[in-house]
């Protein structure tokens, strides 16, 4: 699941930015840039060839992006907000269809106090992100999984949804306005947030009469500050992450705020965070705060089944297929937390995390550690695939990754 790649996950990292929030007016604080470049770029809808699973557009105008590495410290990135140039923006009305976007600087937005996503929560968010090559080019993991994920929460929702193709336009145009962001091989990845939220006003329990889809991103580091290594989690049994009939199954912003205050409670204990049991028997694991879990017993690799109440993680859908291409037994079903505890490896997926191994759970006071305080063999072999695949490192049989031209 978009792990980890909560809507609050992104917070202000101290020390690796300085710029404010709203785009400054002196030279100082940007590389030089002409006076039309302060103004909204009118995005047009390039071409796009989906041949050898390449993308090729037109990058805003050759003048209106700069190159050049972003100043801030890539050695020490952290998984936190870095405010970056440009921001992509496309509106629609309630019964309409998103037409044309644009580019914008990137800034605070303005919302009518009676906008629906304030008080009803009526919005979505995903998460994606894109790698820099060694020879220069850029790579998204499966965005199109993201758009088609989109369209169907933004359905469950009572939203319009750009479609599938303006999703990946918007996607490519907000990467390379923000080229300069990506952080070099190795050093991490830039992190895409796009957002579909009720922005017209509405007082009465009804769909907002006007949408807002944004884009923008930032450049992040590993999620957990334990990077790859093992994190400690701590089972819930009081309080739950969705409920059956409900939301679980789409990226609704309400979704993240339910579970901070679990998420909180177990961090001042000194867990990593904290892997909820269903609603009904109170028994079946169904997802970390912003994280799919997968147990690991000989051979066999098995995840609670997409149900209704849990994310259809994208990292997740990926990690399967890996596992099943390099002999692993992959079971999607009920998982009791007696196997849990019974478990040779446990190990998280997200976007966000990629895959987190987990060192330790903690259940009605019993802790059970895994994988002698390292990493998971499986874990670890898994991980380096993935990462592999998304980093343009290995070989893509699978046809996921994208290439940007």
């Amino acid at each position: 699941m978009e792990c980890a790649a909560v809507f609050a996950g992104l917070q202000a990292t101290p020390g690796l930015c300085h710029r404010p929030l709203l785009p400054p007016r002196g030279p100082a604080e940007f590389p030089p840039l002409n006076r039309r470049q302060f103004c909204p770029l009118i995005v047009k809808q390039p071409h796009v060839s989906h041949c050898n699973n390449t993308l090729r557009v037109a990058s805003p105008t050759s003048s209106s992006v700069t190159s050049e590495l972003g100043d801030i410290d890539w050695d020490n990135l952290g998984f936190g907000f870095v405010p970056t140039d440009y921001m992509y923006i496309m509106k629609c009305a309630q019964g309409k269809n998103f037409t044309k976007g644009e580019l914008q600087r990137f800034g605070n937005i303005e919302l009518s106090p009676s906008a629906g996503i304030l008080n009803y929560g009526q919005g979505l968010f995903e998460g994606l992100k894109a790698y820099r090559k060694d020879d220069g080019n850029i790579l998204l993991f499966r965005p199109e999984e993201n758009a088609l994920r989109l369209k169907i929460g933004a359905e469950r929702m009572c939203m319009p949804s750009p479609t599938v193709e303006q999703f990946l336009d918007a996607v490519k145009a907000t990467v390379f306005a923000n080229k300069r962001w990506i952080p070099p091989p190795g050093k991490g990845s830039l992190y895409i947030r796009p957002l579909l939220m009720g922005s017209g006003a509405v007082l009465g329990l009804a769909p907002a009469p006007e949408y807002t889809f944004l884009i923008y991103v930032s450049p992040v580091g590993n999620y957990f500050k334990e990077g790859l290594a093992p994190i400690n989690l701590v089972v819930e049994t009081e309080m739950h992450r969705a409920t059956p009939g409900g939301t679980g199954s789409v990226k609704t912003i309400g979704n993240y705020a339910a579970v901070l205050k679990a998420q909180s409670a177990a961090k001042e204990k000194g867990y990593s965070d904290v892997l909820y049991l269903d609603s009904v028997h109170n028994r079946y694991l169904e997802e970390v705060s912003s994280c799919n879990v997968f147990v690991v017993k000989g051979n066999t690799i098995v995840t609670p089944a997409i149900k209704g109440t849990i994310l259809p993680g994208i990292t997740r859908k990926s990690i399967i297929d890996v596992a099943v291409s390099q002999g692993f037994q992959v079971e999607e079903r009920f998982v009791s937390v007696d196997e849990l505890l019974d478990a040779d490896e446990v190990f998280c997926t997200g976007t966000a995390v990629v895959v987190s191994p987990v060192g330790s759970i903690t259940y009605l006071g019993k802790r059970v550690s895994y994988g002698g305080n390292g990493v998971g063999v499986v874990s670890q072999q898994l991980y380096s695939a993935l990462t592999r695949l998304q980093m343009g490192i290995a070989e893509d049989k699978m046809g996921w990754v994208v290439q940007l031209k």
